[in-house]
C-alpha cells in the first residue's frame, strides 16, 4: 500500500486539530482502507488545562472532513463510561453529547469512549480491505496472529460501548508499549502513535503487511468467463421500484471481476455469505438476491420472504426494514445494485466491489466467513446504525 504522506502538506498544519484533519484525508482517500462513512480516527488535546478528544463526527466521511466535523469530548467523561459494566445506546449518546464542550459539534462517534481508552495522542481506524479479507476466512484468527503476533487481537463484538468495555478488561493490566496495534475479527484494525505520522505509517505498514500475505497465500486471477450481454433493465427497475416502495436507481456492473463472481458455481450459496465488515450490511443487507433463472417476480418474492423469517428469528421489540434487495447478482451476466438515487446505487456498488474481491481471496484462504445471522441482524437493526442511514 502506498504511503501518501507529504512533507510538505504537514508542515502547513498549524496545531494537532489540523493533523488530524490532515492524516484523517490521507486514509480516506483510500478506498482499500475506508469505504463511504467507514471508519474513524482522533486526536487528545488539552483545551482551557482539560483533557479533550477530539473525534470523528457522525456522519462526516474521513475523505473530506474537516475541523468541524471533529466532536471535542471530555476525556474523563470518556474513560469513566468505559468502566461502566452496561451501558445503554441511549445513554452512551447522551453521555458523550453531554460531555462535548461545544454543542454544535456533530455526535461523537460510536467508538469515541474506545479512542478514549488508547494511551496515545493520534487513534487511527479503518476497515482495510486487506485485513478483513484474512480475518473473514475460515482460518482467520489463526492467520492473522500469525501476521500480526504483536497486535492485541480481538474477537468479534459488537460495535460501541460493548466493544470499548471488552478492550478496557483486556488492556487493565496492559503495557501499550508492547503491542503495535488492534486487530478487531471480522471488522478493522487500530494504529496510533503520539506522532501523527507514526500512527499513519503504522496502519500503512500494517496494511501492507497483509497485502503480501495475501499476494502470498491468495492471489486473485480474474478470469471472463461470459460475454457481457444486455437484460431488461426496464423490467428491473419496474419489478424492484414496485418492491422498495419507490422509483429506484440502478448501477449495472459488468467489470471483469462482476462477471467472474456472476459465474461462479452455486452462485447462490457462494454470495450469500454475509458482509465484509458490520458497517456494510446498512447499505447492502446481508446477501443480493441471487437469479439463476428469469422469473425475476418469483425470485424477489422469494428473498421477501426470507428476509422476513430471517427478521423474525431474531426480532424483540424492531420494525422490520424493507424486505427488497439492495442489490442482485445474476448469473452469468451482472451485479446490480439499488439506490434511491444514482449516488446511492453507486455507494452500494463500491462495497459490493470490494465484497466481491474479499471474498475470492478468502476463499482461497479455506473459506468465506462472515459474521453470524445474529451479530448480523444486531448491526443491522441497531439504533446507532440506523441513524447514519436517516441522514
Amino acid at each position: 500500500m502506498k504511503n501518501l504522506w507529504n512533507k510538505k502538506k504537514a508542515e502547513v498544519c498549524k496545531s494537532d486539530l489540523d493533523l488530524r484533519v490532515y492524516t484523517s484525508k490521507l486514509l480516506g482517500q483510500n478506498s482499500d482502507l475506508v469505504l463511504h462513512g467507514g471508519g474513524n480516527t482522533s486526536v487528545k488535546s488539552t483545551v482551557d488545562g482539560e483533557e479533550i478528544l477530539f473525534v470523528k463526527g457522525s456522519g462526516w466521511d474521513l475523505a473530506s472532513i474537516e475541523a468541524e466535523g471533529f466532536s471535542p469530548v471530555k476525556m474523563s467523561t470518556l474513560l469513566d463510561m468505559a468502566k461502566l459494566d452496561t451501558l445503554s445506546d441511549a445513554d452512551m449518546v447522551s453521555g458523550q453529547k453531554a460531555a462535548m464542550t461545544d454543542s454544535s459539534a456533530p455526535n461523537p462517534s460510536v467508538e469515541a469512549i474506545l479512542h478514549a481508552l488508547i494511551p496515545y495522542k493520534f487513534v487511527d481506524h479503518t476497515h482495510a480491505d486487506a485485513i478483513v479479507t484474512i480475518s473473514n476466512s475460515k482460518n482467520g484468527l489463526e492467520d492473522i496472529k500469525k501476521v500480526f503476533h504483536n497486535f492485541l487481537i480481538v474477537d468479534y463484538v459488537m460495535p460501541g460501548f460493548e466493544l470499548a468495555h471488552t478492550i478496557y478488561e483486556m488492556t487493565k493490566d496492559l503495557d501499550w508499549r508492547t503491542i503495535e496495534g488492534i486487530i478487531l475479527h471480522n471488522h478493522g484494525i487500530f494504529t496510533f502513535d503520539n506522532d501523527a505520522r507514526e500512527s499513519y505509517d503504522k496502519m500503512i505498514e500494517a496494511v501492507t503487511q497483509a497485502e503480501v500475505f495475501l499476494e502470498q497465500n491468495a492471489k486473485l486471477q480474474v478470469s471472463q468467463k461470459f460475454e457481457p450481454s444486455e437484460c431488461d433493465m426496464q423490467r428491473i427497475v419496474k419489478v424492484l421500484s414496485e418492491a422498495k416502495g419507490y422509483d429506484i436507481s440502478i448501477n449495472i456492473n459488468q467489470t471483469p471481476l462482476a462477471n467472474y463472481y456472476a459465474s461462479q458455481p452455486d452462485l447462490r450459496e457462494f454470495a450469500s455469505r454475509g458482509v465484509l465488515t458490520p458497517e456494510h450490511i446498512i447499505r447492502t443487507k446481508r446477501v443480493p438476491l441471487i437469479m439463476e433463472d428469469t422469473d425475476l417476480e418469483a425470485g424477489v418474492a422469494r428473498y421477501m420472504q426470507e428476509y422476513e423469517a430471517y427478521f423474525k428469528e431474531f426480532a424483540k421489540d424492531e420494525v422490520m426494514l424493507n424486505a427488497a434487495p439492495n442489490y442482485m447478482v445474476i448469473k452469468n451476466l451482472a451485479v446490480i445494485s439499488f439506490g434511491n438515487s444514482p449516488k446511492e446505487a453507486a455507494i452500494v456498488n463500491d462495497i459490493v466491489e470490494h465484497t466481491m474481491r474479499a471474498v475470492l481471496r478468502a476463499d482461497k484462504l479455506g473459506g468465506y466467513k462472515s459474521i453470524s445471522l445474529a451479530d448480523s441482524f444486531a448491526m443491522e437493526y441497531w439504533e446507532l446504525e440506523q441513524a447514519k442511514l436517516k441522514k
